[in-house]
């Protein structure tokens, strides 16, 4: 850290009292684990964090400016960081450009609005929901909301429960509450779509009608080269022998071999503990994405329900993850698709087979690990092995079947310009019909994708 940098945030930190510094900790829950939170007594230690977590440092200080200005700590962004409320009121206008949520301002704006007889009202209506160790004399407005949040009582796309207690005796501030529901709608007009579609077994068929139809509707840009970054983390030696996960260097080849040929720039990152998973991730985020159109991720390892497994046994929370390139933290890829492949188990039940006839698979291995939501965010897609509380499985020669079938069917369709959703579903249906030692695979499409993700391809053909 710089002197003059070093020196600007002592004097910010000597100006923020206790009440201040509380709303600064909640207003970067986003970026910032709760319990890290919850041990910081000083803004010294506060700014200490986020530079840990590259939200603030030399030559960065958007962040700071931002909570600032939440606070209305103008004097501050005015004298130490040459900024202004005006200023920072254009500046925010820009898409992707607040990285505080438009949720958590809210939060922090109506426990700013609520007297101190309307924070004993909120209390007593809570008695219910919250246990009262919670909801004591001292407990703030913030310390409220946040007990709601972590008991489920309120979330960011549901807060039915906040809007019902305000109508009883500060309907004002529910108001609030719906004129920022409508403007969400607005901004983000698709909802999840979980897809399941069906696709022509004919493959010519197939070449007409989706010729026809890529003419009638938007496609997202393909041009540059490379077209993107295409990242695979993949965990093949554990520390735990047991758990090594033998096949999954064929299925790194064959992803190398397909992403090479799309013109992407592909590369593999083995055998990654938990934190390193959580670095090589946040480390290509902070990349410069203008120039290229499409970001890849595929994660190959064991895990648990929504969490990835480091080869140190460490849990890694997918949605965290994948939050790091949502458009307030990676706004280069903003409007561009980003998409994630997990091959991994979301759980240890077998998905049964309603056939009688097995077919001859040779011997398979599992991987465990997520289910997992999406951020409420545009232009991402999941492909997850398989659903929710389900096992994937592994050929300890010949790979994942998910990942094999998805290199084959890319390396088939994506000639004939194939949208990547319906290549997905393809292999959705190839798995659906084979048998695994008596049980089924059923892979799950997740997006929000606001337009056709077709992956170009040049002159040459792939290499066999």
């Amino acid at each position: 850290m710089s002197a003059d940098l070093r020196k600007l945030l002592f004097e910010v930190s000597e100006a923020l009292v206790t009440d201040e510094l509380a709303a600064l900790k909640f207003l970067s829950l986003e970026h910032v684990p709760r319990r890290k939170l919850e041990a910081i007594q000083d803004p010294k230690a506060f700014f200490e964090v986020l530079q840990e977590k590259d939200m603030i440092g030399v030559g960065n200080l958007s962040f700071l400016k931002e909570l600032l200005y939440c606070i209305d700590r103008i004097d501050l962004l005015s004298a130490q960081l040459g900024s202004s409320r005006e200023e920072m009121d254009r500046e925010l206008q820009d898409p992707g450009r607040a990285q505080v949520s438009a949720y958590r301002q809210l939060l922090y704006r109506l426990a700013e609005d609520l007297a101190p007889e309307d924070v004993r009202n909120m209390k007593f209506l809570l008695q219910m929901q919250l246990p009262k160790t919670k909801l004591q004399e001292n407990a703030s407005m913030l310390q409220v909301f946040l007990e709601m949040e972590i008991n489920g009582i309120i979330k960011e796309d549901n807060l039915t429960m906040l809007k019902d207690i305000l109508q009883r005796f500060r309907p004002d501030l529910k108001k609030k509450i719906d004129a920022y529901e409508e403007k969400k709608r607005e901004n983000y007009s698709r909802e999840e779509v979980s897809y399941s579609v069906p696709v022509s077994v004919h493959p010519e068929e197939q070449r007409g009608e989706q010729g026809a139809a890529h003419r009638h509707r938007e496609i997202y840009k393909m041009k540059n080269k490379p077209h993107g970054y295409c990242l695979i983390l993949n965990n093949h030696i554990f520390k735990n022998p047991r758990y090594n996960r033998e096949g999954t260097l064929q299925d790194g080849e064959a992803l190398k071999k397909v992403f090479n040929w799309l013109q992407f720039e592909t590369v593999e990152y083995m055998n990654l503990e938990g934190k390193k998973i959580r670095e090589k991730v946040k480390e290509y985020s902070k990349k410069d994405h203008r120039n290229m159109d499409c970001f890849v991720c595929f994660i190959l390892s064991h895990g648990e329900k929504d969490k990835i497994k480091g080869v140190d046994d460490e849990c890694v929370n997918i949605e965290d993850l994948i939050s790091c390139f949502t458009g307030t933290n990676c706004p280069s890829l903003a409007g561009k698709p980003k998409v994630f492949i997990i091959q991994a188990c979301q759980g240890m039940s077998r998905h049964r087979s309603v056939t009688v006839e097995p077919d001859s698979t040779g011997h398979l291995e599992e991987d465990a690990t997520p289910s997992i939501s999406i951020p409420d965010k545009a232009d991402f897609l999941i492909g997850m092995a398989t659903v929710e509380d389900c096992q994937a499985f592994r050929n300890p020669k010949n790979g994942s079947v998910y990942i094999q079938s998805l290199c084959k069917k890319m390396e088939l369709l994506c000639p004939d310009r194939v949208d990547f959703i319906t290549i997905l579903t393809k292999v959705n249906q190839e798995l659906a019909e084979q048998e695994f030692g008596g049980s089924k695979q059923m892979p799950k499409i997740t997006s929000t994708l606001l337009m056709t993700l077709i992956f170009e391809i040049p002159q040459c053909k792939i290499e066999k």
